[in-house]
């Protein structure tokens, strides 16, 4: 049974002139294989999923799992606001090669998603899906929150694997890791939470950070896992502003602007999300330095 465990970056999906840009893809892969990363989340929400057509995510799923192969494991986004759908993403994502499905509730008819019903859907995808599933606690962008209490519940089933939480409530997390079963795996679901999170109890993280600091990311853990908590919490610290710049702040503009300040292929995000201006461009470039140069 594959293990949550480490720290994933859930990778940006690269556009030029609107389409997916394979051959920047394959040259970014090649930086994130080759650091400390554990491995590799395609179509997580820093991937744009929720503009791209069940085309594109097939596709794109079926060429970072070859990219990957035999060299870190890949988890995919595939959950879609109907059942039906969630199940058929996460039967291709199984044959195309991933390891792990991870998978955000349907949200659009908000009033409707109750613990009862995010407690049905999951269920049924986790027993017709082939490979183990990941909840994916995202309240900041799906507006639905998956409290403790349906966690825990969840926990219970062989094929639920473990949840990645963005909803950065530390409070919540602890109950989870308390309550949830013991080899469910709790994922922190942002940088500027991972070390409070490793400290109770969870088991690694998928950052939006890690795809321009992937070591600095993994060293968190490292220090941990070593007991060296002092410096784990300091480099906690160091990596805030960075964190905090690429995600809430300039959110996915952000994100592929700092990929291009680390060498790496960044681009525009898909429409109706911007680039960065100039002047944010700049702001970027001198925190990202800081971050570096502290870290």
């Amino acid at each position: 049974m594959f293990k949550l465990k480490g720290v994933y970056a859930p990778i940006p999906t690269p556009f030029i002139e609107d389409e997916i840009a394979y051959d920047k893809l394959a040259e970014n892969m090649k930086f994130w294989l080759d650091s400390k990363l554990t491995g590799i989340v395609v179509l997580g929400s820093n991937g744009e999923f929720v503009v791209l057509s069940r085309e594109e995510k097939m596709k794109l799923i079926s060429a970072v799992c070859e990219l990957a192969k035999g060299k870190k494991p890949v988890i995919a986004g595939t959950g879609c606001e109907s059942t039906k759908e969630t199940i058929e993403l996460t039967k291709f994502a199984a044959q195309a090669g991933a390891a792990a499905a991870l998978i955000l509730s349907p949200n659009y008819y908000k009033r409707a998603m109750t613990d009862d019903l995010n407690k049905s859907f999951y269920l049924e995808v986790a027993e017709a899906s082939p490979i183990p599933i990941i909840l994916y606690n995202m309240p900041g962008n799906s507006g639905i929150n998956l409290s403790s209490k349906l966690v825990a519940e969840l926990s219970k089933h062989p094929n639920i694997i473990g949840l990645k939480d963005s909803g950065g409530n530390i409070v919540q997390i602890a109950e989870i890791i308390n309550t949830s079963s013991s080899d469910f795996a709790v994922f922190a679901g942002s940088a500027s939470f991972l070390y409070p999170s490793l400290a109770l109890g969870a088991t690694g993280g998928t950052l939006a950070l890690a795809n321009v600091l992937p070591n600095e990311c993994a060293e968190i853990e490292e220090l941990v896992e070593a007991g060296k908590h002092a410096e784990a919490r300091d480099l906690q610290l160091r990596l805030l502003d960075i964190n905090n710049a690429v995600t809430a702040r300039w959110g996915i503009g952000g994100l592929k602007a700092a990929l291009e300040l680390q060498g790496l292929f960044g681009g525009e995000p898909r429409k109706p999300l911007l680039s960065l201006g100039e002047n944010e461009r700049t702001m970027l470039a001198e925190i990202l330095a800081k971050a570096k140069q502290s870290a």
